[in-house]
């Protein structure tokens, strides 16, 4: 089933106490264009995004953002200055039996000293931190995809459309084609009769003509190329890989095709039958613009 290259798709989910969200939209564009707008904190993780992005997508300009609420992943670690705490210890110890002093040294009593304690902030482990991004990542894409595939079945419903219309005009074409060699014959006849009213007409001589005429207006190559590249795109439009790139080349030969019977023909059903060709063509490789 072909895919949009337009969508959308978010995801939150709480981890490892942290809350992250992440969000994806895209827009057509030739090529893979990925941008990660995230907290400058997790900015290491952006490769890791970019890579899963580009396992899933292969066309358009993707927006991902990451956002990170880490308030219940806060853990602080408190540290002890031992050498410190000694040397405040055999300070006031010093003091103790200096003066006699009563009263006991205890850890309440050293920790009110400066530089004691210390707290910190834990560190993250950011690998595992990457890694539950990217699983928060893996929920918006799915969703991302899943918005994406009915944007490209509807596509391929009004491409499939308008190649039925071609295909129907291809059959006119082939069934008109015949009938102007017949019809240029009979004309051709009446002007030799009109023009040579008491002479015998050489009838070998207008199968010549006509002959040469039909195999300047033959267009039967032309309407089985056509009838190819119809069954190529539909064979596409069912595919599950990224058929985009190749849809628009194929419409490109289905277009010079239209032309090059439309340079041929020298009949104004036929003409005419051309000009609606052409403008379901126009219309498929407007939409084929948009599948990824």
């Amino acid at each position: 089933m072909v895919k949009s290259m337009t969508g959308y798709g978010r995801a939150r989910e709480t981890l490892n106490g942290r809350d992250i969200t992440v969000e994806l939209r895209s827009v057509n564009n030739r090529y893979l264009d990925c941008t990660v707008k995230m907290p400058r904190t997790y900015v290491f993780a952006e490769d890791a995004i970019k890579s899963r992005v580009q396992k899933a997508i292969s066309r358009g300009k993707v927006d991902v953002f990451v956002t990170i609420d880490t308030t219940a992943a806060d853990v602080s670690v408190v540290a002890v200055n031992e050498p410190l705490a000694r040397s405040y210890y055999e300070a006031l110890k010093s003091l103790k039996d200096t003066f006699a002093l009563e009263g006991d040294i205890t850890p309440m009593a050293l920790a009110k000293f400066p530089d004691v304690l210390t707290v910190t902030r834990a560190e993250e482990d950011l690998e595992a931190v990457a890694a539950d991004i990217c699983t928060v990542l893996d929920k918006a894409l799915e969703a991302y995809n899943e918005m994406r595939a009915v944007e490209g079945q509807r596509l391929a419903e009004d491409i499939s459309g308008r190649v039925s219309t071609i295909e129907s005009v291809v059959t006119k074409v082939e069934e008109r084609s015949p009938q102007t060699v017949a019809e240029y014959r009979a004309r051709l006849t009446a002007k030799m009769n009109e023009v040579l009213q008491s002479t015998t007409i050489d009838e070998s001589r207008i199968l010549t003509e006509a002959a040469i005429f039909s195999d300047k207006i033959a267009v039967d190559e032309e309407t089985v190329r056509l009838r190819s590249h119809i069954a190529q795109l539909r064979t596409m439009l069912e595919s599950d890989q990224p058929v985009g790139r190749k849809l628009d080349f194929l419409i490109q030969e289905v277009n010079r095709e239209c032309n090059t019977i439309g340079s041929k023909c020298n009949d104004l059903t036929i003409a005419q039958d051309v000009v609606n060709m052409k403008a379901e063509v126009e219309k498929i490789r407007e939409q084929v613009q948009n599948i990824e």
